[in-house]
């Protein structure tokens, strides 16, 4: 007893009793037994499911969720352990927790621990745990039983397309789609000559696929349908779904002559810019005032243009002289400053005295004796109907749009690289012309590959891995401390394979 407040306050205790069956001291319970023993007398599991078979289908990875819904979950994954709970009839107890046990992936079994409660015994509650094992049974969806009859029964198919003399557009968006998996549900992809086509097994698929480029480059689509059968006993018609999406023509370090109209929309921007990054809109920079805008894809297809120069077009110059006149300015992410520079193209120096004065707004990167690629305006023959609007418009003798390491990178020409990329299971065509396009391709693929080395924000949406076979060498780690941009190692994913198959490393390019 102790005293609180002028009352005594006797502390309450609880006895304990004798278990009826062992005898042993317990706390009293409805059942005047033991937690032991109580086990021994019950087994409130024992009309419980112990063994259940779930339906996979190996094409497309999928479960069956009862009756006709197929659903995408990874192995221990919250998705998967509450389809395997809602596949028991847990009557009269109730499920307190779930895990998974550790299984092989291979042994196509998935075991689940469970722990139940249920009221047993005038009322005692008794709770107690146990395992559910589950058996994969392979059997392959609808969708995919039909693509195996005959691959070509597509429902619905989009068509990719950008009218440009490269596909440098469609490797920077074909990294986007493995990284978001926006391709998972295509049933087929096939390389054509100016773009890529994906078939899918339902029009929705191919909807969310055109959302999903919407999102990541300026594009606009149409679509059309296809009438394939008609049941007048049942009505039911069968269409197939055609969409069609032109990726902006336009694409990074691409010289643009904007037209008057644009211009003047844009608070009388340029008239001559660069592109220096595409997403879902086109940032647009004069490379003489630091003045920028973003141009998104409505605006652009209510008065469309097209390039002045574009990459393939890139001369490279040396740097003679440069003098900074203004301080550096982040634009989207990058840095630039304005630059008086006196340049001179590569190929005439040491045979003539040409020499340029311009403006440049690298003045951040370059110094006297570096090289850079730009556009050759001085020796160019333009003929662009919006560039003859503008009398009197003075054009510079060059523009220089990036840094140049060329003669760096000869020194490790043909070094394997620390890193890869993924690539999409595409159909290419093996005929004399693909094999032509093949070499102009790899040229391409190696320009990006560069690109990404040289542009962090470039690769920031890009997924690298580590390339289990690059070997460093002491001559390349002595080339790779030059000033050459390379990927960081904290960049690099580690390509985990969690299962024995390897056909997913014959997708992979070096």
């Amino acid at each position: 007893m102790f005293q609180e407040a002028g009352m005594f306050v006797v502390p309450q205790t609880i006895g304990s009793v004798l278990c009826c069956k062992c005898g042993i001291p317990m706390s009293p319970n409805a059942a005047n037994m033991c937690i032991k023993c109580l086990r021994s007398e019950v087994d409130i599991t024992e009309d419980l499911q112990k063994h259940v078979n779930i339906v996979f289908c190996p094409e497309c990875k999928r479960y069956l969720q009862p009756p006709k819904s197929w659903i995408k979950a990874q192995r221990e994954s919250k998705e998967l352990l509450t389809l395997c709970v809602k596949r028991l009839k847990l009557r009269e107890v109730r499920l307190v927790h779930a895990e998974f046990i550790w299984t092989e992936p291979h042994s196509k079994r998935i075991s689940v621990r469970l722990r139940v409660q249920k009221e047993v015994l005038n009322g005692a509650v008794l709770e107690q745990s146990y395992n559910v094992e589950y058996v994969e049974q392979y059997n392959m969806c609808e969708s995919c039983s039909r693509i195996q009859a005959n691959p070509d029964q597509w429902v619905a198919s989009v068509q990719l397309r950008q009218h440009v003399p490269h596909r440098r557009t469609f490797f920077y968006l074909e990294q986007l789609i493995l990284k978001h998996d926006a391709a998972a549900q295509a049933i087929r992809i096939k390389q054509m000559d100016q773009g890529i086509d994906f078939f899918f097994s339902n029009r929705s698929h191919g909807v969310k696929f055109v959302e999903f480029v919407s999102k990541v480059v300026p594009v606009r689509s149409r679509d059309d349908k296809e009438l394939v059968s008609h049941d007048p006993k049942s009505n039911n018609y069968n269409y197939k779904y055609t969409f069609s999406v032109e990726i902006c023509p336009i694409c990074r370090e691409d010289l643009i002559c904007l037209p008057p109209k644009v211009a003047t929309s844009l608070g009388n921007l340029g008239p001559l810019v660069i592109c220096t990054k595409v997403s879902n809109n086109i940032l647009l920079l004069d490379p003489r005032t630091l003045r920028h805008c973003f141009l998104d894809a409505d605006r652009y297809w209510r008065f469309p243009f097209r390039c002045l120069l574009s990459s393939r077009q890139l001369v490279e110059f040396i740097v003679l002289d440069i003098d900074k006149v203004s301080r550096e300015v982040n634009v989207a992410g990058s840095r630039y400053a304005l630059a008086d520079a006196q340049v001179a193209r590569l190929s005439d120096f040491g045979r003539n005295d040409t020499i340029f004065n311009i403006t440049t707004h690298l003045g951040n990167l370059l110094n006297p004796g570096d090289y850079a690629f730009g556009y050759d305006l001085y020796g160019a023959n333009t003929n662009d109907s919006d560039l003859d609007k503008y009398k009197g418009l003075v054009l510079p003798d060059a523009i220089l749009i990036k840094k140049s390491y060329e003669e760096k990178r000869q020194k490790k020409h043909g070094k394997p690289r620390s890193w890869k990329l993924k690539s999409l299971n595409m159909e290419i065509d093996s005929s004399t012309r693909g094999r032509l396009d093949e070499e102009r391709m790899s040229r391409e693929y190696e320009e990006f590959l560069r690109d990404l080395e040289e542009n962090p924000e470039l690769r920031f949406n890009v997924s690298l891995y580590n390339n289990k076979e690059y070997q460093p060498s002491e001559v390349a780690s002595m080339i790779d401390g030059e000033d050459i941009p390379s990927v960081p190692l904290d960049e690099l994913l580690c390509d985990l394979e969690l299962s024995d198959d390897s056909a997913g490393d014959d997708n992979m390019r070096d």
